[in-house]
């Protein structure tokens, strides 16, 4: 029998696209408590059926393409190119390799029409006859149509024809920009990539006694261990302080610390390894949206995964790439403070007064205190908080430095005064605090 959980989820989904909900609404219609109501649409939101919007309220939209996906499909890319299949419905469902424009003449094109490729063409019908022989899907932008002959092989083909008004320009910035979030995407570790699934996992049920702790901690060499019902449910976490000086017969159920912090597949490492570190977490047991145990996370296994991310490059360039890759070492700088880095202010990273944007100079603070930190203590971090202050508008060209400087540095977190300088005036001053990530 589904739980009061599942079925909500199921009547959001089964709700038309732009409905309006809330939880007062779905707590009348369903009985249950607004408490439940609410952990449910939240649900809903991260799998991306439901989405707030500031002065309308919760609406039923289209669900979300899921975020970590090996390439994109020609669905997506209808999705993407707010296109329509004019043929070769069956096979919207197959993986795009790359895209391919169509500008030059039919005996040169040949040779760049692969499988799986996608060639994006005008109105020449001779040119998409000759990509659907050669295995690649079709997309005619301007709004030109085609012949039905072509339709009737895109059919035959399963190899989708596809139609947009948009101008092949557009249509390529669009599709690019797509594989590119894509590929960032992939490189965004979650919580699914790394946890140790149940069937690899020791628990215990809450009737289960002291006793029962102490052997299956001798036997495996562990001392922490999620506590379950007898339908899976996490109901409690039971550790070596838990059974200190209690009878062996005592069951779990009265010594265990119920309603554990727990995390979901979907959420990312780096705010499970924060979670772990400010609260002292060796384990946290992971759930599904019912509370069902699916396995356990380590704090070993995430602080070695953050390391490593950081240490890698990523496989497609971020915003926040583009502005680092400016940040160069300064040599010369005053003892007073710890490391200096600077870069001059270009075009793109000004807003439309031609200063420097705020974002901006926040990333390049956050880089600069990240990078001191690795250079002088060979320590991994991330920024827990910055708290910036202009003094003078910086303006384009100029010639930025920055001056890091640790105030307080401990095993969990270090704090940073920065100083950044433009043309040898000062112009803004930061207070940064970093998490330290642990070694190993």
């Amino acid at each position: 029998m589904a739980t009061k959980h599942d079925q909500i989820l199921m009547y959001i989904e089964n709700l038309p696209i732009g409905d309006k909900i809330s939880v007062r609404s779905i707590a009348k219609t369903l009985a249950v408590s607004e408490g439940t109501a609410y952990r449910a649409i939240k649900a809903a939101e991260n799998n991306g059926l439901v989405s707030t919007i500031e002065r309308v309220g919760t609406i039923r939209i289209e669900q979300k393409l899921k975020g970590k996906i090996e390439n994109l499909t020609f669905a997506e890319i209808v999705q993407v190119i707010d296109g329509e299949v004019l043929g070769g419905k069956d096979g919207l469902n197959k993986l795009l390799d790359k895209f391919v424009i169509g500008a030059m003449q039919l005996a040169a094109i040949t040779r760049y029409i692969t499988p799986k490729s996608l060639l994006i063409v005008g109105d020449r019908i001779d040119v998409q006859r000759l990509a659907l022989e050669n295995g690649a899907a079709v997309l005619i932008t301007g709004g030109f149509h085609t012949s039905d002959e072509v339709i009737a092989l895109a059919n035959e083909l399963a190899l989708p024809i596809l139609q947009t008004t948009y101008d092949t320009y557009t249509v390529a910035t669009l599709i690019n920009r797509a594989l590119t979030d894509q590929l960032i995407k992939k490189e965004i570790t979650t919580v699914a990539s790394i946890y140790r699934p149940f069937s690899e996992t020791y628990s215990l049920l809450a009737t289960d006694t002291v006793g029962d702790y102490k052997k299956l901690s001798a036997a495996v060499k562990h001392s922490r261990f999620p506590v379950i019902n007898e339908h899976r449910r996490l109901v409690g976490i039971v550790t070596v302080k838990d059974i200190l000086d209690k009878p062996a017969s005592m069951t779990l159920d009265k010594v265990m610390t119920k309603e554990p912090a727990s995390v979901k597949k979907y959420m990312s490492i780096a705010s499970v390894g924060h979670a772990m570190t400010w609260n002292s977490l060796e384990i946290m047991p992971v759930v599904a949206d019912n509370l069902e145990l699916e396995g356990i996370i380590t704090r070993q296994d995430v602080m070695s995964n953050m390391q490593t991310a950081q240490r890698q490059p990523q496989v497609a360039e971020t915003f926040y790439d583009q502005i680092i890759e400016l940040l160069h070492p300064s040599e010369s700088f005053p003892e007073f403070y710890s490391a200096a880095y600077q870069f001059e202010v270009s075009p793109q990273m000004t807003n439309n007064l031609g200063t420097i944007s705020f974002g901006v100079l926040s990333e390049a603070v956050s880089a600069a205190c990240q990078r001191m930190l690795q250079a002088t203590h060979q320590r991994h971090s991330m920024i827990e908080q910055i708290n910036l202050h202009y003094l003078r508008l910086i303006q384009i060209e100029s010639q930025i430095q920055i001056l890091p400087r640790i105030l307080e540095i401990g095993r969990r977190s270090a704090k940073i005064d920065v100083d950044v300088y433009a043309n040898h005036v000062i112009v803004a001053k930061a207070i940064v605090t970093c998490q330290i990530l642990e070694r190993g």
